[in-house]
């Protein structure tokens, strides 16, 4: 019972990664308004485009590690990936974005993450 649970959350989670990192390479200061820290009407979106090619590009490993390398590589990855939200938090804070967004997005994230490689430890 607990192995499609685990699988299926880091998928889901994975899957969320690539979809983010897509919709910051298609409508970039949408996702940066969302992310909590807006584009300046005279920003240049490169940071943007970097965000998502990092997300999707984590999105697709998490994928790759759950179909080929196993449970156990798999947590190993979500455990260090967790880096990504907190930092993402720190950065919204650090800004001075909506502190909603920085708890209630990124560090939630970050709890789902280490709760997703808490349970593909358990496998």
């Amino acid at each position: 019972m607990l192995t499609p649970v685990a699988y299926g959350f880091a998928a889901v989670l994975s899957l969320f990664c690539v979809f983010i990192g897509a919709r910051f390479l298609l409508a970039p200061r949408a996702s940066a308004a969302g992310y909590g820290v807006p584009l300046k009407d005279d920003g240049d979106t490169a940071y943007l485009t970097i965000k998502g090619l990092r997300d999707g590009s984590y999105g697709l490993l998490g994928l790759a590690l759950l179909a080929f390398a196993g449970a156990e590589a798999a947590a190993w990855y979500m455990l260090v990936v967790a880096i990504n939200p907190l930092g993402d938090t720190a950065v919204v804070l650090r800004n001075g974005g909506p502190k909603a967004v920085a708890w209630g997005v990124h560090f939630a994230t970050a709890l789902a993450v280490l709760l997703s490689a808490a349970l593909l430890f358990a496998l």
